[in-house]
């Protein structure tokens, strides 16, 4: 599916059921292309951001929110809680299955940055690495400049879940990256593993530096300080966040079925 008949789609989907606008454009190749997005708050309300397809190449997340918007809208709606869906956030490289923009920049899922020593900042913490703070960055390629703008001037919401993929991890697994207490999240982290094997005290990515390898613990949950939307939202205090990756190699179904499983949870979990 090229990203003008995605966008084409996604209008056509979310018109009459909630507030769609674009909050704002990039330019890639010569080619604009809109940045999407539809809300439906609830006044005084909890609220939820759920975003996806900062690469380009993890299909899964925006074509659930595509086929769903509507059925998500009215369970939150029912719930009592606001929903706000970016649910294509590089565009450019959703058409071209990329895992960054077509223009090549690098990486796009970047929101913050750490003070680990006095002066010296990183986008990232090493394995038990205390920051001196951290501050936002809006340095990324331009896709990432415009959600941060655009998240920077809404309020926070009270639970925030990015979609993702792992394209590196061949088989048909399942993690996801939270922060802190695991009791709100076990529950889904079992539904997904009815469905999928859970990736269990094993790497997950293995970093350039020592002390940076990401591991998955015994129950299939990452933590990680990477400085990417889930641990921006983190830090500015929003009580539950995460973000949950299931394989490409993973059948589309099941994608589909495990991203829902997450997005109607998380909607529980801000409802409270």
């Amino acid at each position: 599916m090229d990203f003008g008949e995605y966008a084409a789609r996604w209008r056509d989907v979310v018109r009459g059921i909630a507030d769609a606008e674009d909050y704002g454009a990039v330019v890639e190749g010569g080619r604009e292309y809109p940045l999407l997005a539809a809300g439906r708050p609830e006044p005084g309300a909890p609220s939820l951001i759920v975003t996806a397809g900062f690469h380009g190449d993890e299909k899964a997340g925006p074509l659930t929110l595509l086929a769903h918007a509507a059925e998500l809208f009215d369970h939150a709606g029912a719930r009592g809680v606001g929903l706000r869906l970016y649910p294509c956030v590089n565009p450019s490289g959703f058409e071209a299955h990329t895992r960054y923009n077509v223009g090549g920049e690098r990486p796009n899922n970047d929101f913050l940055r750490y003070e680990i020593a006095p002066g010296v900042w990183r986008g990232e913490l090493h394995t038990g690495e205390a920051p001196l703070s951290w501050k936002a960055f809006d340095g990324g390629p331009r896709e990432t400049i415009a959600l941060a703008r655009e998240l920077a001037r809404r309020p926070l919401p009270t639970a925030a879940l990015d979609l993702h993929q792992d394209n590196f991890i061949h088989g048909h697994v399942f993690y996801s990256y939270v922060f802190g207490d695991r009791a709100p999240y076990r529950p889904l982290q079992a539904r997904s593993g009815a469905l999928l094997p859970l990736l269990r005290s094993s790497l997950v990515d293995s970093g350039y530096e020592p002390g940076s390898d990401v591991r998955a613990d015994a129950e299939g949950f990452i933590e990680c300080h990477d400085g990417s939307i889930t641990d921006h939202f983190h830090r500015a205090g929003v009580p539950f966040t995460a973000a949950i990756e299931t394989t490409t190699d993973t059948p589309a179904a099941l994608a589909d079925e495990i991203n829902l499983i997450w997005v109607r949870g998380f909607i529980e979990l801000a409802r409270g």
